[in-house]
């Protein structure tokens, strides 16, 4: 990358951490342990929620109790823009008043961007893409993860495809944090171990990207500490034995923790490629941060061997006397270890060569000047290692 671009891209990164310490940063109020969602009704109370949801967790049974209220199922892996409207008739249509998300991360994505529509019917969802075009408060919403990975049930973002461009983009504002977050490890249970797999793997990358980048602050390097240890500790176990309740619950509990570490420090250069992939092919999100993070992290090099040495030891794959490359080298083979034993390929099968200068473009676009990387990257560099994830 040139000088100057990179002096301005980090001249904007420093402006925007400073205009951060004065954002209305709120958390969202926390309803925990086995059993919880069967309090949700009674937590609505009097409103009328639109519930957002897909086929899956409707055949799963995850939205028993919630009968009584409209269901919009139609949410799809990479939730898109005409996903997004159709759930806003629907919301118009019934005179809903608030939104009760129940899913995995597209889920939440759709149900925030739902609300952001309804708060600005004045605008179209492409029109709200990027930071705080939304800036008037969206109903009430009740986020109910039923995956422990993307930890949208805290963070500012909607993550929204345009199938007509292939193009996916993230919506940031400070209203899309959900009201209430409900964290039942037993809505995790019957989730399928290549599941389990990859959004623990999404939820991974949350925190080291969050941990290795430039906009850290004390509160966000512990909990981007804390999600990583616990992710190492208990994905696993939740893979292996999907009805294991304790590894359920501490695996949500690192996936919150990871979105509340990224949402202040924001992601980095895995995301915006792991989002090109998304909109070019569909690629799952979870599966492209997992495949992608050990090589972005190895292509950092020195700049982030302190960083992820002392991960490394925090997770038990290093020692404290070990030398910072050898226990960053360390850290990113663990990486590619968990992978491996959960199922994750190392490469990508459905990616074409001929494609990656549009996957380039499209990533270098993402991260410049937004997001505070350890190391900046222009689309030269986002080429050279994409062709290291391509198969064919």
């Amino acid at each position: 990358m040139k000088f100057y671009k990179k002096v301005f891209c980090r001249v904007y990164q420093a402006a925007v951490r400073t205009a951060m310490v004065f954002m209305p940063w709120r958390q969202p109020e926390l309803i925990t342990g086995e059993g919880c969602f069967r309090s949700l009704p009674q937590k609505v109370g009097k409103g009328f929620p639109l519930v957002i949801c897909d086929k899956s967790g409707v055949a799963r049974g995850v939205t028993k109790g919630l009968e009584n209220y409209p269901l919009y199922d139609g949410v799809l892996p990479n939730p898109t823009v005409a996903q997004v409207e159709e759930a806003v008739k629907l919301y118009e249509k019934n005179g809903c008043d608030c939104i009760v998300a129940v899913g995995g991360g597209s889920v939440m994505d759709c149900a925030k961007a739902v609300g952001a529509r309804v708060a600005r019917p004045d605008k179209s969802v492409n029109q709200l893409r990027g930071l705080l075009k939304v800036r008037k408060a969206i109903p009430t919403l009740y986020a109910v993860p039923t995956t422990a990975g993307t930890g949208s049930e805290c963070t500012v973002a909607a993550v929204i495809t345009d199938s007509e461009k292939q193009d996916k983009y993230a919506i940031n504002d400070f209203a899309l944090i959900p009201r209430y977050a409900v964290l039942d490890p037993l809505l995790t249970v019957g989730l399928p171990a290549h599941l389990t797999a990859s959004t623990g793997m999404d939820a991974l990358t949350h925190a080291v990207e969050a941990y290795v980048g430039r906009s850290n602050t004390s509160a966000t390097k512990k909990q981007a500490e804390e999600a990583t240890e616990l992710i190492f500790r208990y994905l696993y176990a939740a893979y292996c034995d999907g009805g294991n309740v304790e590894a359920r619950q501490q695996m949500q509990r690192a996936a919150y923790l990871a979105g509340l570490a990224f949402t202040r420090a924001y992601v980095g250069n895995v995301h915006a490629m792991a989002h090109s992939l998304g909109g070019r092919y569909g690629t799952a999100h979870g599966v492209a941060n997992a495949v992608l993070l050990p090589v972005v992290l190895e292509e950092y090099g020195k700049c982030v061997h302190k960083k992820l040495a002392r991960l490394a030891v925090l997770c038990n794959v290093a020692h404290s006397s070990d030398e910072a490359s050898v226990a960053a080298k360390k850290f990113i083979e663990a990486i590619r270890a968990l992978n491996e034993k959960t199922g994750i390929p190392d490469a990508f099968a459905e990616a074409r060569r001929a494609d990656v200068p549009f996957l380039a473009a499209h990533a270098a676009r993402e991260a410049n000047p937004l997001y505070p990387v350890p190391q900046l990257w222009d689309e030269k560099k986002f080429t050279q290692v994409f062709l290291k994830v391509i198969k064919d």
